[in-house]
């Protein structure tokens, strides 16, 4: 059994966290709430897929966070002919010149990495998508009958474009629930736009420190573990989840526009989510505010919307945005005495 967090614990962590966001903020201009985010998966132990249009920076931010963590870092770039040998490993035969004996030996890929940057995950094929899922869920490789452990900590950051656009692979939805969080990332406000333009059309490269290492990361995903979350919260969390998924009891906005809801992973997903944004935040307890902020990137990858959704261009977050309405928190608090 772990013992209980104290300020001291979070006060000895809180100015590495500092120094992170400090760190990314060298190279990446605004994107508050996205950098946030992707920190938040961090610390949670979770995977993260970012999404938004190309040019808005999803490669810049996780090289940015490879280089201020002192990790082992490796860059795929997904394409239509990647093979799932590309990003797992082969077996090459080698032979001993002096004694001519053959053996075959696994030669690892890029995925035996702490930080893997997937990038554009979206343009491989699902057979090559499918590569990652035991990698993302369990750690580990399985190859020839044979299973390699992955570094720890082992943290999968994957960008992609809009489906919409050619080219493109709608990714499968077990490999979607394996992410922690879905990001989004929206187009920068008229100042920040033009502090992109100054701070990249120019001969000043900026320089990243590292800040962090493993055992840095895996003690704060400890900690993360350790942050308390009320009884209250928890039976909110379940029932926010359970009513994304279409049935009689469910809201008229689900029955409405989801074909499937989320599953039990996105409770969980919810849980570890509130728990690190509390620790960002300089707290030992997670609080309503930190659920709501993060329902709907947990939950936006989660949802199947229906064809009338679809007809009437409602989005995973409005849905979302509905579910907060329709299962508010105060329903679930107990009554005062």
């Amino acid at each position: 059994m772990t013992a209980t967090p104290t300020e001291a614990d979070l006060e000895a962590h809180r100015a590495r966290l500092d120094a992170l966001r400090a760190a990314i903020g060298q190279a990446i201009v605004g994107q508050t709430a996205v950098v946030e985010q992707l920190l938040t998966a961090l610390l949670a132990g979770g995977h993260a897929l970012l999404e938004g249009a190309p040019g808005l920076g999803k490669t810049l931010l996780v090289r940015t966070l490879g280089q201020a963590l002192s990790l082992d870092f490796r860059r795929v770039q997904f394409t239509p002919d990647l093979m799932p040998s590309d990003l797992l490993g082969t077996e090459l035969l080698e032979e001993d010149h002096g004694t001519g004996h053959r053996a075959f030996r696994f030669q690892r890929g890029p995925v035996f990495t702490h930080l893997l940057l997937a990038d554009e995950l979206n343009r491989t094929p699902p057979k090559t998508q499918a590569a990652l899922l035991e990698a993302m869920a369990e750690h580990t490789v399985s190859y020839a009958g044979t299973t390699y452990a992955l570094p720890a900590p082992f943290f999968v950051l994957a960008t992609q474009n809009p489906i919409e656009q050619a080219g493109t692979y709608p990714l499968p939805e077990a490999q979607l629930d394996r992410f922690l969080l879905h990001i989004a990332l929206d187009y920068p406000d008229e100042g920040e736009e033009r502090d992109i333009l100054a701070q990249t059309t120019g001969t000043r490269r900026p320089e990243i420190p590292q800040v962090m290492g493993a055992e840095d990361v895996l003690a704060l995903q400890a900690l993360v573990r350790d942050v308390h979350i009320g009884d209250d919260l928890l039976t909110w969390i379940a029932r926010l989840v359970r009513a994304s998924r279409p049935g009689d009891a469910a809201p008229e906005v689900v029955r409405e526009y989801v074909r499937w809801g989320a599953g039990p992973r996105a409770g969980q997903s919810l849980v570890l989510a509130a728990k690190a944004r509390a620790l960002l935040h300089g707290r030992l307890a997670a609080t309503r505010e930190d659920v709501a902020a993060l329902a709907a990137p947990v939950m936006r990858h989660r949802l199947l919307l229906s064809f009338a959704a679809e007809a009437e261009r409602k989005r995973p977050d409005d849905v979302v945005a509905a579910l907060l309405q329709a299962v508010p928190f105060d329903a679930v608090r107990p009554a005062a005495r």
